[in-house]
């Protein structure tokens, strides 16, 4: 334990007589960590921690792929789903949701946001149960 002490000491003092060298250890260091922390966060989101819906590992995402058109990743369109969903025994059930922007207004002040049209059946497919729901009526004229 004492040549540990004095193996401390002195390398404190080394650090202490060179600033420069220092600073450059040091700033090594916390962009090496920084970087690890990042890189560590990301994949354990993304890959190690399961998704928090019912039965996740049995979860299948579809996207339409138009490679002519340089669009790598589409929603489906209602057609594409409602042939899935005729011919995919293999599923046990089918949902589908469609990103969007839509306009979000009261009498006041009318807002865009961003959002998701989808089926009846996404949420019991997940497994989870709505706090609130949402319900659009579709009025003619201005």
């Amino acid at each position: 334990m004492q040549t540990l002490l004095q193996d401390v000491r002195y390398a404190i003092r080394l650090l202490v007589k060179k600033p420069g060298f220092t600073a450059v250890a040091v700033l090594t260091l916390a962009l090496g960590i920084g970087a690890n922390s990042s890189i560590f966060s990301v994949v354990n989101a993304l890959l190690l921690r399961p998704l928090p819906f019912k039965d996740s590992d049995r979860l299948v995402m579809f996207w339409n792929r138009s490679p002519g058109l340089n669009v790598p990743q589409d929603w489906l369109s209602i057609a594409q789903y409602v042939d899935i969903k005729n011919q995919a025994d293999g599923f046990e059930d089918v949902a589908i949701a469609v990103g969007g922007n839509f306009n979000l207004s009261n009498i006041d002040t009318p807002e865009r946001v961003q959002g998701l049209r989808a089926s009846s059946s996404l949420f019991p497919l997940l497994g989870i149960q709505p706090d609130f729901y949402v319900e659009l009526t579709l009025r003619s004229g201005p």
